[in-house]
């Protein structure tokens, strides 16, 4: 059993839903002990409309992971996605002094390569670095103890907006923020995906998450603003019922696309205004969501093919996120991408398996599952009443600032 500081937390907190998942390393990979998920009445279309709701909605996640897990969690890494987040690849050079590449050296390359131009309104959240070049050489990973003159690194650079939502939480609590899609790789993807080429998928409830892997580095990621909460409105709207009906109805009987329907069937929908419920057809929910669907990867599939990495991710593509549970998904993807589609799931962990396999459990996952391979963890006192007085002030001056 580890102690309880050893403790990981991956705190997803999303358009739907907020999902927090306690875990305790085990070598290489984490044994999950806890979780914890409340619906995220706060946020609409990844932006707080609702300061008190989403507080409430993240202390009742942690509470219940903590029940479970049986421990007061002290360390989140909390998740961060939406429109604001950019990402761009930058190089840096530096002169080697003793001839060997020492650690420090590849701190200043990087440091080299960050040095750009960043808004005041803008902060970097990730320096990834994607491989190093050595006199000429490219292709390192690993450069320390080599001998060479001159160093050069690839960083693949991650922006975030001071103002977002989730970065207001990293400074209130002080979590780590870490970009979602990348959690996600983390907790679905497979080593040789990596190194072939893939691109990941996340679709969540409010934004579709990109990520392409190559060469067993990051090389590309991005960020719709589209997502499953979308599919739900054209549902509610097109089948005249309540949101949180509609929203039902899809997880339960939504397909991707009509022709994937292994047989036709009669639906009970709830009506508006205290009108009766009616029947529709399986098929006629299927067509209200099929076109967004459609615009969902063919809009991922516009920027593969825009930057260039269409044709460089041979393993394919991963969907993963609460959306890629809908039936037929990853056949419809195959036929828009001409690719390999798979859905992702958590794997490679143990621990309360049976209750985080599911596609919309990778982010949360993948939140514990990086947290665990990086020192130095922050602290985040749940039950300090102080904390949560203190989450409320300061999203509530973003709030009202954003409103004036």
């Amino acid at each position: 059993m580890a102690k309880r500081d050893e403790l990981i937390v991956g705190l997803d907190v999303g358009t739907t839903k907020i999902c927090a998942v306690v875990a305790e390393p085990a070598g290489e990979t984490i044994e999950v002990i806890g979780i914890g998920t409340h619906p995220s009445r706060g946020l609409r279309k990844g932006v707080v409309v609702d300061i008190e709701a989403t507080v409430d909605s993240i202390r009742k996640a942690v509470d219940e992971a903590e029940m479970m897990a049986g421990c007061e969690i002290s360390s989140v890494y909390a998740g961060i996605a939406g429109g604001h987040i950019q990402a761009h690849n930058e190089i840096g050079m530096i002169a080697i002094k003793d001839r060997e590449v020492r650690p420090t050296d590849l701190k200043r390359v990087i440091e080299q390569a960050q040095a750009i131009a960043i808004p005041a309104d803008r902060e970097v959240i990730h320096v990834i670095p994607q491989e190093y070049e050595l006199d000429g050489q490219d292709g390192i990973k690993h450069p320390v103890g080599m001998s060479g003159v001159r160093l050069i690194a690839k960083v693949h650079i991650v922006t975030a907006a001071v103002t977002s939502a989730q970065n207001v939480i990293k400074s209130a609590n002080k979590a780590d923020i870490v970009l979602e899609p990348l959690a996600s790789a983390e907790a679905t993807l497979a080593p040789d995906e990596k190194e072939l080429g893939v691109a990941l998928i996340d679709l969540g409830g409010g934004t579709t998450d990109v990520a392409v892997f190559g060469d067993g580095s990051i090389k590309h990621t991005a960020v719709l603003s589209l997502g499953g909460y979308h599919l739900t409105n054209d549902a509610a709207v097109g089948l005249r019922t309540p949101f949180e009906q509609a929203e039902r109805i899809k997880r339960r009987f939504g397909c991707a696309a009509a022709r994937y329907l292994p047989r036709e069937e009669l639906l009970t929908v709830p009506s508006v205004g205290g009108r009766a419920p009616r029947e529709v057809s399986r098929k006629m929910l299927s067509e209200f969501l099929e076109p967004r669907v459609e615009e969902i990867l063919s809009l991922v599939r516009e920027e593969l093919a825009r930057t260039g990495h269409l044709d460089k991710i041979p393993s394919g593509i991963v969907v993963t996120g609460g959306t890629s549970a809908l039936e037929g998904l990853p056949e419809l993807a195959e036929e828009i991408f001409e690719l390999p589609v798979r859905r992702g799931t958590p794997r490679g962990i143990g621990g309360l398996v049976d209750r985080v396999q599911g596609p919309e459990f990778s982010t949360a996952v993948g939140l514990a599952l990086y947290g665990s391979k990086r020192a130095g963890r922050p602290r985040f006192r749940v039950y300090d009443g102080s904390t949560f007085r203190k989450v409320r002030t300061r999203m509530r001056e973003w709030f009202y600032g954003e409103m004036r």
